[in-house]
């Protein structure tokens, strides 16, 4: 991140349940939305993931850098933290992407999900109550 390509951004602060790491994103995602796939309900231990989607070079790991735990490699993966084991974000579209788990960050994002994702594949006691567009698989999948 440097500082004139996000002068203007407001950089939000994202932190690990037990704060080992520490991470500033700008506050210009790209999208955001509630991922119900198996894979992200087994990282979260929950109903579903509520990510936000930014490019990988505007989020900056601050604390903590050898502390993350790495599932994956270097272009696609999951970071949690090697202490709590909190979900930090997953490196996405060719290493290009980020898809930050809005629950670790600290400050509100200006962005809010949009839709529900991989309903296909939703856990079968978890009812969808709110009225976002819901998709079999990604965005486009009836």
């Amino acid at each position: 991140m440097t500082g004139s390509e996000n002068s203007n951004a407001r950089i939000l602060t994202g932190e690990c349940y037990c704060r080992a790491v520490r991470y500033e994103v700008a506050d210009q995602f790209s999208y955001a939305m509630n991922c119900h796939c198996s894979n992200c309900r087994r990282t979260t231990g929950s109903a579903f993931k509520p990510f936000a989607g930014i490019a990988q070079e505007k989020l900056r790991i601050v604390q903590g850098d050898d502390q993350r735990i790495i599932f994956g490699d270097d272009t696609t993966h999951d970071a949690h933290c090697a202490r709590c084991g909190s979900l930090l974000y997953s490196r996405v579209r060719a290493g290009k992407w980020v898809h930050v788990a809005m629950g670790t960050l600290v400050d509100a994002p200006s962005i809010r999900p949009s839709a529900h994702i991989f309903v296909g594949s939703k856990a079968p006691w978890h009812e969808i109550t709110d009225n976002l567009p819901q998709y079999r698989g990604h965005v486009g999948d009836g």
